[in-house]
């Protein structure tokens, strides 16, 4: 067995950490550089959007749902049923939308773009495209960029839109709310900055998901294998990435906002 050394498992880390940051820096710089392959970020944007258009509606649904739900019972006892909406809103706006979107996302869109980039990688199509001439970061990199970032942002919002409709299927047909009580406190509670808040954090997080995805496709080797282990190492990456951002941002913009 090789003899584990500290020193080389440094300079590995420093040395992916490097090739991460020069792919996500290429991936935005690429769109000021011709060509623009439009054709290749509307099917990227059909797949990640549409694609995931199911799941992200049964989550927001069902945590909205849940979310009124379970408070209910705290509320009650302080007689402030009325306050769901508001808590459910805030809820799923601020912070449980976009978050639980970006898990859901990158479950399923990180994992494909790492087991499609890489199984070219280990095919050598990546090889060939360069004898062709063609940048594969520009080609297939930046592609998946813009399609995660626009379609995540779009996600968001209907994952919120849908987890407001299943606090109330909740709140009218379980606690007894009227319906005007409900969407009023909910639209009400809002606040500038609780928008900003929830539509700047999918932006990050669908940029987080591609540039992870791509960079563990392109760096698959190994074969088969490779290919399984670049997988899983990006939807665990691209996961904890999206949970350590969430609270510096969240800490960022509550201090710009004045929370």
């Amino acid at each position: 067995m090789p003899i584990f050394s500290l020193t080389d498992f440094a300079k590995e880390q420093i040395l992916a950490a490097q090739d991460y940051f020069h792919l996500a820096a290429r991936s935005l710089t690429n769109l000021l550089r011709r060509p623009r392959y439009f054709a290749d970020t509307l099917l990227q944007s059909d797949l990640i959007g549409v694609g995931s258009l199911p799941i992200v509606v049964l989550t927001g649904f069902f945590t909205g749902a849940v979310l009124a739900l379970q408070t209910s019972s705290t509320l009650q006892q302080f007689g402030s049923l009325s306050l769901t909406g508001q808590l459910v809103s805030l809820s799923m706006v601020r912070e449980l939308g976009p978050v639980l979107t970006g898990l859901m996302v990158a479950g399923r869109n990180s994992s494909g773009m790492a087991s499609e980039l890489g199984s070219m990688k280990v095919t050598e199509q990546i090889d060939a495209m360069r004898a062709m001439g063609v940048d594969p970061s520009k080609k297939l990199v930046t592609p998946r960029v813009v399609a995660s970032v626009l379609m995540l942002f779009f996600l968001s919002i209907i994952s919120d839109l849908v987890g407001l409709t299943g606090g109330f299927m909740i709140s009218y047909v379980l606690l007894g709310l009227d319906a005007n009580q409900y969407w009023t406190t909910a639209y009400q509670s809002l606040r500038f900055g609780d928008v900003v808040m929830g539509l700047s954090k999918p932006t990050l997080f669908g940029y987080i998901i591609a540039t992870i995805g791509c960079y563990y496709g392109l760096s698959a080797k190994g074969g088969t294998q490779g290919v399984g282990r670049a997988t899983t190492q990006a939807v665990v990456a691209a996961s904890v990435l999206i949970l350590v951002s969430d609270f510096f941002v969240t800490r960022l913009l509550m201090q710009l906002f004045r929370y």
